[in-house]
């Protein structure tokens, strides 16, 4: 199972184009312009790349060294988002800003930037310890500073790509969408969610936490003796309508719409609950970070997400925007919080 992987050149949303006069200028000083039809890529950085064969070597280089390291990796998502951001840094680092085309004076300085920065990038993308050192969470911080977390992550890493590897597309799809649900459940238990900024001194009341889970899932997994079936895919009941309850849920649907492809469950909450005899009503909110692009009215959209978005605010428009479908596109890496409410049957054993 591999989600979508997204290289260098195909990252960023697409952008306004600049002037016809500037974008005359570049093309002519792009020789592949014309014939990779590099006018209809409307980021100035990307048509460089596009049109110049010493950048599109680069940015292959780069594309092949980022599907390694996506391969490493047994939830490929959190790298798919860090390097969007990267790209993005990458545009300003050089002097693009936006959807401004490149002046004619500085095409030589932004070229040369951009070959720079993309051949560092693939050189510090192809060493294993980068997966450490490109955490973005408080937990892969501290898995990153403590050699024994992060063999016992490595080793965990391992055993679950060789699991996930004997299913077919459709149960890996569920694997990886579960994976990343145990991910966060820690996080929550080791009381590790939005403390990104902490300092790590601060946090080392966690480590226990982070050792005890990497050791029990990594017993789990050499206790089903290569059955994948017996460590994935299993039906779980809540022991209460809780936040992991809810994770638990949202992680099923967005696996069942193959949402993973364009959105990654960062976080989720519980924020209010009903609860009966027999049943629960959990109103949960979720926190998605968007890895490809797809318009704000779409199956994509409302399938996903549950609701149609307004272009102009941003916000959740479940009602008029599914009249009018909006061709505006997310971009990469922004954020979107939902709120929903699950329906929870309390069931025989409890």
């Amino acid at each position: 199972m591999r989600f979508i992987v997204l290289s260098v050149l195909a990252l960023l949303a697409l952008a306004a184009p600049g002037s016809a006069q500037s974008d005359r200028s570049i093309a002519d000083r792009l020789p592949l312009f014309a014939q990779n039809n590099c006018q209809q890529i409307r980021d100035p950085g990307n048509q460089l790349f596009c049109g110049d064969a010493t950048l599109a070597a680069a940015a292959e280089k780069l594309s092949t060294a980022i599907e390694a390291r996506l391969a490493r990796l047994p939830d490929r998502l959190p790298a798919i988002e860090e390097n969007a951001i990267w790209v993005r840094q990458r545009n300003l680092s050089c002097g693009i800003v936006g959807q401004t085309a490149i002046r004619p004076d500085d095409f030589d300085r932004v070229k040369a930037c951009l070959l720079k920065v993309t051949e560092e990038r693939a050189a510090i993308v192809r060493d294993p310890d980068f997966d450490c050192l490109a955490a973005n969470t408080a937990a892969g911080a501290l898995i990153c500073a403590d050699p024994s977390l992060a063999l016992a992550e490595t080793e965990l890493n391992g055993q679950v790509l060789g699991l996930i590897g004997k299913l077919d597309p459709t149960a890996a799809r569920f694997a990886f969408a579960e994976y990343g649900r145990w991910t966060r459940e820690r996080d929550r238990k080791c009381n590790l969610v939005g403390k990104e900024n902490v300092p790590l001194q601060d946090l080392e009341s966690a480590e226990d936490c982070l050792a005890d889970h990497l050791k029990r899932k990594t017993d789990e997994i050499r206790a089903a003796k290569e059955d994948p079936k017996k460590v994935f895919g299993r039906q779980v009941a809540a022991r209460i309508p809780d936040t992991d309850a809810v994770d638990f849920c949202a992680a099923r649907i967005h696996a069942a719409n193959s949402c993973g492809n364009f959105l990654r469950i960062n976080r989720v909450y519980a924020l209010d609950s009903q609860v009966t005899e027999q049943e629960a009503q959990v109103t949960g909110e979720i926190e998605m970070a968007v890895l490809a692009p797809f318009t704000m009215c779409s199956k994509v959209a409302t399938t996903c997400t549950g609701t149609c978005w307004d272009a102009r605010t941003g916000r959740p428009q479940p009602g008029a925007a599914n009249n009018g479908r909006s061709a505006e596109a997310f971009n990469v890496a922004r954020r979107l919080r939902i709120q929903r409410t699950f329906a929870f049957v309390k069931t025989a054993d409890g």
